[in-house]
């Protein structure tokens, strides 16, 4: 790699004749070179503009060069340095090496070294910076494709859920609103772009384990039997067996294995209780609830929102997290969730 005679070198020596040859031998070379006689000085200076390489004696009054070098790869980590030493200094130079520093001449000095270890350290500069910027590229585009991919693995589950919900007319677009509800409750508490991200999947699924359950059950118009309730209670373990497959995300899978489970205990298809459900199932377990409520069913018409915020407020701390069912009314309240008639005709508004 060709060094730029361009760039601007600094040389750091309490000894006035050492600055004056180094920095006559440098800008005869092409090189820009400013000088500074002590480590502060030198640090006032790097703050008023780039340097691409300082040449430092170690020993000087106040801060030593090696001080010098670690506020130099603190502050200005694109700035090589060079170590000018005493040979009896050698061993502090090639410490000073394993702190960072690129190379060590010592004195007195061959001028022609002193170049070889300039143009050595401006190369290994260039090819570090070039390195850096190539990762920092491969890294983006990595973070391109998977979010594309993200993309296109969500339109997909969309398409599957939105599938199975269209042949069920109780059930058309459940799941995508109780997605949306349960996706807002998580940006209110803060949650991450990834955790979102679960919460959406999650929320997608949640009722896929219902394509295992025999449909004269599912669209029963009366009271469920105790054997037929069994059945019903079977779906979130099925669509975790039906998922794991496809889905490595361990969150999403305990979401939907989860979100019948009862804050109290008693639920299904373990009987946990309290903090052991994932927090995202309480916020699930909210928004499923509601949205089934006010929602046609085989066994009843939909509730208006009034009677199932009440039926929420009933179940606050047995069925239902009530900090969850708190968030759930601070955002409906605050009309964060989508409107109305987002829901299919002749249901609750």
């Amino acid at each position: 790699m060709a060094i730029k005679k361009d760039a601007r070198i600094m040389v750091v020596d309490d000894e006035a004749t050492i600055r004056e040859v180094l920095q006559r031998t440098l800008e005869g070379e092409g090189y820009a070179c400013l000088t500074a006689f002590d480590a502060e000085d030198a640090i006032s200076q790097l703050k008023k503009g780039d340097i691409d390489l300082v040449l430092t004696d170690i020993m000087m009054p106040g801060k030593t060069g090696v001080e010098l070098l670690g506020n130099i790869q603190t502050d200005y980590p694109d700035t090589a340095v060079i170590m000018l030493t005493a040979v009896a200094d050698a061993q502090t130079a090639i410490n000073a090496m394993k702190q960072g520093a690129s190379d060590y001449v010592t004195k007195p000095f061959n001028l022609v070294e002193v170049l070889m270890s300039v143009d050595r350290s401006l190369e290994k500069r260039s090819l570090l910076i070039a390195n850096r910027e190539y990762r920092n590229l491969l890294e983006q585009k990595v973070e391109e494709q998977t979010e594309q991919i993200r993309i296109t693995f969500m339109g997909a589950v969309k398409s599957l859920a939105e599938a199975l919900e269209a042949k069920d007319p109780y059930t058309n677009g459940h799941s995508k609103r109780v997605t949306e509800i349960a996706a807002t409750m998580a940006a209110e508490l803060g949650f991450s772009r990834r955790e979102r991200d679960q919460i959406r999947l999650a929320g997608l699924v949640h009722d896929i384990g219902k394509i295992g359950v025999p449909e004269e059950i599912l669209h029963k118009p009366g009271k469920l039997s105790d054997i037929e309730f069994e059945f019903i209670k079977e779906h979130p373990t099925i669509g975790e067996k039906i998922l794991k497959p496809i889905i490595s995300d361990g969150q999403v899978l305990a979401i939907v294995r989860s979100h019948h489970e009862r804050f109290e205990g008693g639920g299904y298809p373990e009987g946990i209780s309290g903090e052991d459900i994932p927090l995202g199932a309480r916020l699930m377990s909210v928004a499923d609830a509601h949205d089934s409520m006010t929602s046609n069913r085989p066994y009843r018409g939909a509730l208006s929102p009034k009677k199932a915020k009440s039926q929420l407020l009933a179940n606050r701390g047995s069925q239902f997290d009530p900090e969850a069912v708190d968030l759930f009314i601070a955002c409906e309240e605050r009309t964060l969730f989508c409107p109305p008639s987002a829901k299919p005709a002749g249901e609750a508004k």
